[in-house]
């Protein structure tokens, strides 16, 4: 895919985000690229996974081994899976077809092709075809108690009573077959890859639920903080602004991004 938009993942912004204080050695990289597929910058996410693939994931400059980079490139990819359920799938498969191109063959997942003693990273086909959607949907339903806590129980109402219940199962669906499978990224993983894709958004409700729901799942408030500030760092760097009487109108932030 190309663009006539400016670039957006510099050098200078690598380095800025990948030396941010407080934030999980495993985790800036898919932060970004999650940020960037909700943005619509598809095409910038290749140079965040080359990056990460010369330089390593900590603040050194570190060349990581083959099991390594296994790793960074499936957590990758399970990030922008997981995306798609705040973020769009349309997004998501743009994405992940522009980090293919990207992806050296050997660090690719073949698809199971029906087989179910096939090894798979996600186990997800597994879950759909050779496990009863029950025990799916109620894993899920863990995930979100895990999330929303105390209040877990009125947000699904919410959205049952929404003017139709479709919405809560589109909840459920969600939340058993796609955000609850950690077999890649675990459960406070996941909640910083959906606090990434929600502030491009403009969604303080959904994200103040997401940043109490990574506390919930044992991040730090520091940790979440960074996470956060990543993801305004990169919206800012592809010309998101804060909205205001200085600028009435525009692509941004009506209010203050939501924060802990």
């Amino acid at each position: 895919m190309t663009s006539g938009f400016a670039p957006v993942v510099t050098p200078a912004l690598m380095a800025s985000i990948r030396c941010r204080p407080h934030i999980p050695r495993h985790s800036w990289y898919f932060i970004a690229a999650t940020t960037l597929m909700v943005l619509n910058r598809p095409d910038e996410i290749p140079k965040v996974y080359r990056h990460v693939m010369r330089h390593g994931a900590g603040p050194g400059d570190d060349i990581p081994g083959a099991d390594e980079q296994l790793m960074m490139s499936r957590k990758l990819r399970e990030a922008l899976v997981k995306a798609s359920a705040v973020g769009g799938l349309p997004k998501a498969i743009n994405s992940l077809m522009e980090l293919k191109k990207a992806t050296p063959e050997h660090l690719l997942d073949e698809p199971c092709d029906g087989d179910f003693n096939a090894v798979s990273p996600t186990a997800r086909h597994q879950d759909v075809h050779a496990t009863p959607a029950s025990k799916i949907i109620e894993r899920g339903q863990q995930f979100w108690n895990n999330i929303y806590g105390k209040i877990s129980r009125r947000i699904l109402s919410q959205l049952d009573r929404s003017g139709t219940e479709d919405l809560g199962l589109t909840a459920r669906l969600m939340y058993g077959y796609i955000l609850s499978n950690t077999n890649v990224l675990s459960p406070v993983e996941t909640s910083y890859v959906l606090i990434a894709g929600l502030i491009p958004q403009d969604v303080n409700p959904q994200l103040k639920g997401h940043l109490r729901g990574a506390l919930n799942n044992g991040a730090t408030a520091d940790e979440v903080r960074a996470v956060r500030g990543i993801a305004i760092e990169i919206c800012e760097a592809s010309g998101m602004k804060q909205l205001g009487e200085d600028v009435p109108s525009g692509w941004g932030w009506r209010s203050e991004v939501a924060t802990i």
